[in-house]
C-alpha cells in the first residue's frame, strides 16, 4: 500500500513511519482492497516551545477507490499516541463510508 509522509516542524522518522504502517495494517489492512493509498501528515504545533500539551498532530487521509478521500486528525502529547488515535478514527470512518456505499 502506498503511503506518502509529510512532516511539518519536525524531522522525518523511520521508526514513526514503521509504527504508522503497523497500525494501518493491523486496523484497516482488511480494507486495503478498497483503497488506493494514504497520505500522513505530522506536525508539532508548538515546535518553538519546550512544553505543551497535545501539540503533536497526526492527520491521515485515506483514498478509497472511486470515492472522495477521508481525512481524520488526532492530537496528543507524543506522536505515537496521536497515530494510534488517528488510525482508530480512520477505521471507524472507513467502516462507515464503505458500509454505506
Amino acid at each position: 500500500m502506498h503511503i506518502q509522509y509529510n512532516y511539518a516542524n519536525i524531522e522525518s522518522s523511520d521508526a514513526l513511519q514503521e509504527h504508522v504502517e503497523q497500525q494501518l495494517e493491523s486496523h484497516v489492512g482488511h480494507m486495503y482492497k478498497h483503497l488506493t493509498g494514504f497520505e500522513v501528515h505530522f506536525g508539532d504545533e508548538n515546535s518553538t516551545k519546550k512544553h505543551g500539551s497535545a501539540d503533536k498532530r497526526c492527520t491521515i487521509e485515506a483514498r478509497p477507490r472511486g470515492r472522495d478521500p477521508i481525512t481524520v486528525e488526532a492530537h496528543a502529547d507524543e506522536f505515537y499516541p496521536a497515530v494510534n488515535d488517528a488510525v482508530h478514527k480512520l477505521r471507524s470512518a472507513l467502516m462507515s463510508r464503505l458500509d454505506r456505499d
